[in-house]
């Protein structure tokens, strides 16, 4: 059941998020949370979403919901980009996530895998280095499709 606010805070966050030429991707509002946590995922419609992009964004919509006082007491505002479930791809992503558990795919059989888990080491011209069960394994770039943050919350 959502939130008889959801309404409100998501004309006012599109109606932002068009003039940034963003798009909200998430929006969630936990009042189980004290004070209340309003989440928002954005996504930059012509390139990464950066830093930038979320504090815009967040200045943005914290000084609509406040001047039109749409949530009437304290709450945290928490922006982000999706992250987890998409495809790293620029060299700050790899950089950021060295070591967090991914699952690269590869597009022909090697090492008797398509698909390895483990955790992101590094990137370089030649290979995709993860740590899988404390094995260094160096995957050639030419062979990956995907290299994909791991989700290990609730699957659908």
């Amino acid at each position: 059941m959502n939130h008889p606010l959801i309404p409100s805070i998501t004309e006012i966050a599109k109606s932002i998020a068009q003039d940034l030429n963003l798009e909200i991707v998430n929006l969630v509002f936990q009042t189980n949370k004290n004070p209340p946590l309003l989440r928002i995922d954005i996504r930059n419609l012509s390139g990464e979403t950066s830093l930038d992009d979320c504090e815009k964004f967040s200045r943005l919509l914290e000084e609509n919901l406040d001047a039109k006082d749409i949530i009437p007491s304290a709450y945290m505002l928490e922006i982000s980009s999706p992250g987890i479930g998409e495809n790293l791809t620029s060299d700050r992503e790899f950089i950021s996530f060295k070591g967090f558990p991914v699952i690269v795919e590869t597009n022909i059989e090697y090492k008797k895998h398509t698909q390895w888990h483990g955790n992101l080491q590094s990137r370089d011209e030649k290979a995709i280095h993860i740590n899988c069960k404390g094995k260094m394994v160096a995957i050639p770039r030419e062979i990956v499709t995907k290299v994909q943050l791991e989700n290990n919350q609730e699957k659908d």
